[in-house]
């Protein structure tokens, strides 16, 4: 069966961050991921899952200023310094909280040059953190207009022509519905490039058990597949995190 991380950047904004921990592993999630990571301390997240019991799954590459700013920097070529400097800054941060996966975001960019450029780009990644999984996650054009990675044949093919066995794709199943329209489909094409799972109501990213995506027929076809890895909920939550958590407590075999 699936294990469960909270994705912390949006959910139990309730409380503060380091508190976060905590309640997430008292809703009954095993693990979290955090988008960026680099506005607290390190040592204190770090102290903050291990006193909870709780695994970091993952962590982005830093964007900065997020709200206004760039959506990464992988395929932009005229920023290929500006992107190794922040991969490694995003790779001292995955070693100090020992995340295990780390999603590269390729940002904004066109044509054949940036396809060229992230592929490069990412077999450097790939060879300086062999270590730690690389992840690049489709994104689609009506939440992120020009993001390079806007469909799941793209990335399989950037995979495939970095071939290294620390890169994989993030499977949003969000962002597979929106795209395509066929979340079962487009999982079954490519699960076995797959190192991490995310999940969202669609639309509007609420709770998974709002929406179009039928998440019963997903996590049994994790389960068909013998999927390892984890499942983040990466959603905002229409009122409080724990009174919307009724999704996770009916995905053990009750009905969504």
């Amino acid at each position: 069966m699936a294990r469960f991380a909270a994705n912390l950047t949006l959910m139990f904004n309730e409380l503060p961050m380091l508190q976060r921990f905590s309640a997430a592993k008292q809703a009954g999630f095993q693990g979290v991921e955090i988008l960026f990571p680099y506005d607290v301390a390190a040592p204190d997240l770090r102290r903050a899952a291990r006193s909870s019991g709780m695994d970091i799954v993952l962590i982005n590459c830093p964007p900065p200023n997020w709200a206004g700013g760039p959506r990464g920097f992988a395929a932009v070529p005229e920023l290929r310094d500006r992107f190794r400097r922040d991969f490694e800054r995003s790779v001292r941060v995955a070693e100090a909280l020992s995340a295990r996966h780390l999603h590269v975001m390729s940002g904004k960019a066109e044509g054949h040059e940036a396809m060229s450029c992230l592929i490069e780009n990412l077999r450097w990644a790939t060879a300086r953190a062999p270590h730690l999984s690389l992840t690049i996650e489709p994104m689609n054009e009506i939440d992120m207009p020009g993001y390079f990675l806007s469909d799941f044949e793209t990335a399989a093919d950037v995979i495939d022509a970095v071939s290294a066995p620390n890169l994989g794709l993030q499977f949003d199943a969000y962002q597979a519905h929106m795209i395509t329209g066929d979340v079962l489909g487009t999982w079954e094409r490519y699960r076995t490039r797959v190192h991490h799972i995310q999940i969202a109501g669609c639309p509007g990213r609420h709770e998974p058990r709002e929406g179009e995506i039928d998440y019963l027929a997903f996590f049994n076809a994790l389960d068909a597949a013998q999927y390892p890895g984890w499942v983040a909920a990466e959603y905002t939550p229409r009122t409080t995190t724990e009174a919307g958590l009724r999704w996770m407590r009916q995905s053990r075999g009750a009905e969504m």
